[in-house]
């Protein structure tokens, strides 16, 4: 790999106003796109498409994946401010986001999830750059019995999610999975559970389960309170300039967790089908299952913001992989960013290594520097965004109910969603009020539909032979092992307590 090509496609980018504009425009509509709950980086290509309509390969190409990088950095403000993820992808991030703006802390969680998200997408994009030579054998070794297997790892995680309610917590997350059951059988075509619904075809919309298990709760939860979303005052709280150096601190001391979180996140992008929530929750499980001690998850601990970030926006240098050079879509939005590439007169095939490697290595620039740039913008504007928090509660819970509303009405235009986040919204409270766990549930909801569709195709393929496969035994010993550990952990923090 010549260096050469490295940098001289990086002066290319940087000297080129017309791709330097484009980025930045793109980096601006993104943040807007992802900022917003509801929109993301799938409606926000969608919506530009036609606008990259004949216009030159790199300016266009350059625009799109700088707008689709960064919505996930965006999309972390109203997760940890108001409780709404920005996308499905930004839930992971309210178990310990929201609770940290609950105590004053807002500033800090602001600081530290934007530095990991920025140093994520970057990893992400080294790890593309690194495996360019090695991708194909890599991604040929994974076949639908790995896809099940490293879904039913992710669902594994609900037992350290849970932290001492891990019966609740496995209640929930079988419910979350059964949910995910909801819709056409990939099989048979044959509804289920969704009866003369026409809209539950499609399966339960994410979004609309994610706002209203976590979103309405926490509101109807402020306005029975009273008050405002900080429990401390202005006075005694920190969410100026200083706060956010301070979770930037935070990101640079657990380092080798926003490492281990990028690294995941990258591998699961480059593996099709997973996406980015389960990038997202399967790195928070793992957080938590790694770090000392478990007990702070879910009650505003900055790992738990770090590790979900880093993992949702390094996923997006690993989706990349498949996408250009297999013409294989790593994510849903991948899917339509590579409806935009042919538009634009990209054709991914290996062709892309051998023909079109300074394009690929434009993109990884673009990338880099799309995610930098998000994060100094976004750095010098949430000083005043977390202020936000000190709002007495009757001001913000009909702003951020309109949001909720707007963002299930724009997730996918149906408006019999709203019926579905009412009837979930009631559940959600429930749990809230009664202290059941609620990350389980979208663990069950995301990682259910991976593990189904993947378990229909291998017992098609292999029969009884997929749970001997290498890579299958190797992954069914990681599950054993993470169940016996939650177990012992389990039982040695109960002997903790008893002993205090």
């Amino acid at each position: 790999m010549s260096l050469d090509l490295m940098f001289g496609t990086l002066a290319q980018l940087l000297t080129s106003p017309t791709a330097l504009w484009m980025m930045i425009l793109g980096t601006l509509i993104g943040i807007f796109f992802g900022a917003v709950p509801g929109l993301g980086g799938r409606l926000a290509i969608a919506v530009t498409i036609p606008f990259v309509f004949g216009k030159e390969m790199i300016p266009g190409a350059v625009f799109l994946l700088s707008m689709h990088a960064v919505t996930g950095t965006a999309g972390q403000i109203s997760s940890i401010m108001f409780g709404v993820p920005g996308t499905g992808d930004d839930a992971a991030t309210i178990v310990d986001g929201y609770p940290m703006a609950q105590k004053g802390e807002a500033g800090i969680a602001l600081g530290a999830s934007l530095t990991a998200s920025g140093i994520g997408g970057i990893i992400g994009a080294v790890v593309l750059a690194v495996l360019i030579p090695v991708i194909e054998p890599i991604v040929l070794k994974f076949s639908p019995a790995e896809f099940f297997f490293l879904a039913l790892l992710g669902i594994t995680f609900v037992a350290f999610v849970s932290g001492a309610a891990i019966f609740k917590g496995i209640v929930v997350g079988f419910y979350g999975m059964m949910l995910a059951f909801v819709g056409m059988d990939p099989q048979t075509g044959i509804a289920r559970y969704s009866e003369d619904f026409l809209f539950l075809w499609d399966g339960l919309d994410l979004i609309t389960a994610v706002l209203a298990l976590f979103a309405v709760p926490e509101m109807i939860h402020l306005g029975v309170k009273g008050g405002a979303i900080s429990a401390f005052s202005k006075d005694f709280s920190d969410t100026g300039v200083r706060a956010q150096l301070k979770g930037v601190v935070e990101t640079f001391r657990h380092m080798w967790l926003v490492f281990r979180s990028s690294m995941i996140g990258a591998f699961i992008g480059i593996l099709p089908g997973l996406g980015g929530s389960a990038a997202a929750w399967i790195c928070y499980g793992h957080a938590v299952q790694s770090c000392k001690p478990p007990r702070n998850f879910g009650r505003g601990d900055v790992r738990g913001v770090i590790a979900p970030e880093a993992a949702t926006n390094s996923k997006e240098g690993g989706s990349l992989l498949p996408t250009l050079f297999f013409g294989v879509p790593g994510s849903s939005g991948m899917a339509i960013l590579l409806g935009a590439f042919l538009i634009l007169g990209i054709q991914p095939g290996p062709m892309m290594l051998t023909q079109h490697l300074d394009l690929v290595w434009i993109l990884i620039w673009a990338l880099v520097i799309s995610n930098i740039a998000a994060v100094v913008i976004l750095l010098f504007i949430t000083r005043w965004v977390a202020m936000l928090t000190f709002l007495r509660g009757g001001i913000m819970i009909p702003f951020v109910l309109v949001v909720v509303v707007f963002g299930v009405l724009l997730a996918k235009g149906q408006w019999e969603n709203l019926i579905m986040l009412c009837v979930l919204s009631v559940i959600g409270y429930g749990l809230l009020k009664y202290d059941w766990p609620r990350p389980p549930f979208a663990i069950g909801i995301v990682l259910g539909t991976i593990a189904e569709e993947s378990l229909h195709k291998a017992w098609a393929l292999w029969r009884w032979d997929f749970f001997t496969r290498p890579l299958s035994v190797i992954l069914i010993g990681m599950i054993v092992a993470t169940i016996a550990y939650a177990i012992y952990r389990g039982f040695k923090d109960n002997k903790t307590q008893e002993a205090n």
